[in-house]
């Protein structure tokens, strides 16, 4: 379950959501998804849309719409991505704070930052992780990563892990 390509992306606070409904432009909206985790739809009103993903928004839009046009219908999608945001540091290219509208790897976030510099010890990057028990330190080898040695370390990125290259 690990697979971002599998993986559906989840909406989260600040992400702004699109929801059209088709035959009926008045329900329509562009909404930022609340610190509560909702957005307003037009003459339907509040629907949860943090920590769901965007086919499971577009279900509950859908018929909630229903009860008022018939035959809606409706698309979502999520127009800006604000929610999923990682920092890649250090000896990369082009550090800084990322969004992304995929789940992304670690050789996939160092590859967005312009890739390692010269200077870079590519052998003992870190996965800084916010955790409830304070941070967690995941050690990573992107050497072992690009030759194929430990794939299993190129990990999925959760929203707010910071990628350290020394």
């Amino acid at each position: 379950n690990d697979d971002p390509g599998r993986t559906p992306y989840v909406i989260g606070p600040s992400d702004v959501v699109t929801i059209t409904v088709w035959k009926d432009p008045a329900l329509s909206t562009e909404a930022v998804v609340r610190p509560d985790g909702t957005i307003t739809m037009p003459v339907v009103g509040e629907i949860r849309a943090s920590g769901r993903t965007i086919a499971d928004l577009q279900t509950e839009a859908q018929q909630r719409a229903a009860t008022l046009v018939k035959d809606a219908v409706v698309t979502v999608s999520v127009s800006e991505v604000n929610s999923y945001r990682l920092a890649v540091a250090g000896n990369v290219e082009h550090p800084g704070l990322f969004t992304s509208r995929y789940y992304l790897t670690v050789s996939e976030a160092i590859a967005l930052a312009g890739g390692p510099n010269r200077y870079a010890s590519t052998h003992e990057v870190v996965v800084v992780r916010p955790s409830p028990s304070g941070l967690q330190r995941i050690a990573i080898d992107y050497d072992h990563i690009l030759e194929g040695k430990n794939p299993e370390q190129d990990i999925v990125l959760k929203a707010g892990d910071a990628v350290r290259v020394p």
